[in-house]
């Protein structure tokens, strides 16, 4: 355990944003948390796992605290299900890979999500008409409140969409050390959703498999989405607004191309990107901060664009499709 100081947060962000924080530690254990958080109880203190869903605008005047809590365990089954036990500090994509090769259903669908394991409950990560909350079964989380270890079932993490009691009514208290997913032994097949049934025809896929679903969003998402390798980026950097039916009905009027998915009778889902991409930002740059080229959700980086940039980028957004469609945008990426 070594405490480093003035250290470079680049590398550690997939924007790619050069903020530095006052001090960086990596743990990979419960002791050395606990160690570490003993020896530095009256500090500003920021959990990191794999960087890419956050946004640093400025310098970090505190600890950064690493998380690499490792392993993926089989720690029970049934008849029908097999729970899976991740490390907060596991790559998800790596976990995905992990239950796609041994036939676990249930997570195929959110292939190739950045981050770790420890982001995805506290996000409520999902894609393609599957959230965590689906397969999500348990978590253990250090409490920094009570100095203790705690757990949470899947009721206990109140799930909304792209939200959890980890972002907002618990925020800062808990640091999420390992999570438990329920898989299906007989998976059900979930290919409703976006394009995957027609990616899956091109694949010319004869017989439907969890495998075939997985490679099917690996190569829709590589299509529309920044390798954050070679352009800094979050993902999706606003989350996809919900109106209501006489919201719906009312924008309809103005713009009968909306696109709309109905979640229930009275609440309706808009995709932003297509807001975003109406409103003319798509392609947009400027200096090294831009919005990409092939979807316009998505707010990248092309070098060295601080993030207060791209944080002023998503301003102007936000501004535009208000003034435009009258909706708010609301960012998804984290911003520090």
């Amino acid at each position: 355990m070594h405490l480093k100081e003035n250290f470079s947060l680049k590398a550690y962000n997939t924007f790619g944003i050069n903020a530095v924080a006052k001090y960086f530690c990596e743990f990979s254990s419960a002791n050395d948390l606990a160690e570490i958080l003993a020896n530095q109880n009256d500090i500003k203190k920021m959990v990191l796992g794999g960087g890419s869903n956050i946004l640093f605008t400025t310098n970090f005047n505190g600890i950064i605290l690493k998380n690499n809590m490792p392993g993926i365990n089989v720690v029970k089954e049934d008849d029908e299900s097999i729970y899976v036990k991740a490390g907060a500090g596991v790559n998800w994509h790596q976990f995905v890979m992990y239950c796609v090769g041994n036939n676990f259903g249930g997570v195929e669908n959110l292939s190739l999500i950045p981050g770790n394991v420890g982001a995805s409950p506290m996000q409520n990560i999902g894609a393609y008409g599957v959230e965590i909350k689906d397969v999500f079964h348990e978590l253990t989380a250090w409490s920094d409140m009570e100095n203790k270890i705690q757990c949470f079932n899947n009721s206990d993490c109140e799930f909304g969409y792209r939200e959890s009691v980890f972002k907002k009514k618990y925020k800062g208290q808990f640091i999420i050390l390992d999570a438990t997913f329920r898989l299906n032994k007989n998976p059900i097949f979930n290919i409703s959703y976006g394009a995957i049934e027609s990616e899956l025809e091109r694949m010319n896929v004869q017989e439907l498999t969890i495998q075939a679903i997985s490679e099917a969003v690996i190569k829709i998402r590589t299509s529309k989405l920044p390798d954050p390798s070679v352009i800094g980026n979050a993902g999706s950097f606003f989350k996809n607004p919900e109106i209501d039916k006489q919201e719906l009905h009312e924008l309809l009027q103005i713009e009968p191309a909306l696109p709309n998915y109905k979640i229930d009778d009275e609440i309706f889902k808009i995709p932003a990107g297509w807001l975003i991409e109406q409103c003319g930002w798509k392609g947009y740059r400027k200096g090294d901060a831009g919005c990409y080229e092939k979807q316009a959700l998505v707010l990248v980086n092309y070098g060295n664009a601080t993030g207060k940039e791209i944080f002023d980028l998503s301003d102007e957004i936000k501004i535009s499709v208000k003034e435009k469609f009258g909706i708010d945008l609301e960012r998804e990426v984290n911003i520090i």
